[in-house]
């Protein structure tokens, strides 16, 4: 699929915007790209659900999971689900609420300088083909856009907050994601 970027919405992408995010600081540039995993309920997939965690719409009595983080106010930027689709929740140029407490590079507050790409998935299994292929154009996509976005400038959940998170997981092929960046 072939994705374009027009006032910090990719074209290309279903847009469902989240109410949780906020301004980004005008002196801050975009300078890092956060991959994450999620599915909801843990270790199902295409439900729905993730659409609405990041609306705050989650029906809270469907799943017992959901009592558990029926207060959260998230969200991301971007997601890819396993058949590769992408849904965009919040514009580029606003701050999603997706690192939570952060800190890369000696500087706190990840959300303030980042992108968030939540790929649909779990710490325990692969991530399907599908996923890897629009991740790979968005990414290159993001890094036309930002150039301060580079090979190194792109880290897991668990490389900003290694306390308390641990995706995108052992399953996640870091190497052949990289490797087709540079092609």
């Amino acid at each position: 699929m072939n994705f374009s970027l027009k006032h910090h919405l990719i074209q290309g992408a279903r847009f469902l915007e989240s109410p949780n995010q906020s301004e980004r600081c005008v002196d801050r540039q975009i300078d890092l790209l956060i991959i994450h995993n999620i599915s909801l309920p843990p270790g199902e997939f295409g439900t729905g659900c993730i659409d609405d965690l990041f609306c705050n719409r989650l029906d809270v009595q469907a799943h017992p999971f959901f009592e558990e983080i029926a207060d959260l106010k998230v969200s991301t930027h971007i997601l890819i689900d396993r058949q590769g689709i992408v849904t965009q929740y919040v514009p580029l140029d606003k701050k999603a609420w997706h690192a939570g407490e952060s800190s890369f590079g000696g500087c706190k507050n990840c959300n303030d300088f980042s992108i968030g790409i939540e790929l649909e998935g779990t710490d325990t299994e692969s991530f399907a083909e599908e996923q890897y292929t629009s991740l790979v154009s968005i990414t290159k996509l993001l890094m036309e856009e930002y150039p301060c976005l580079n090979l190194d400038r792109i880290v897991g959940h668990s490389d900003v907050a290694p306390e308390r998170k641990t995706d995108p997981g052992p399953f996640f092929n870091w190497t052949r994601y990289k490797g087709a960046l540079s092609e």
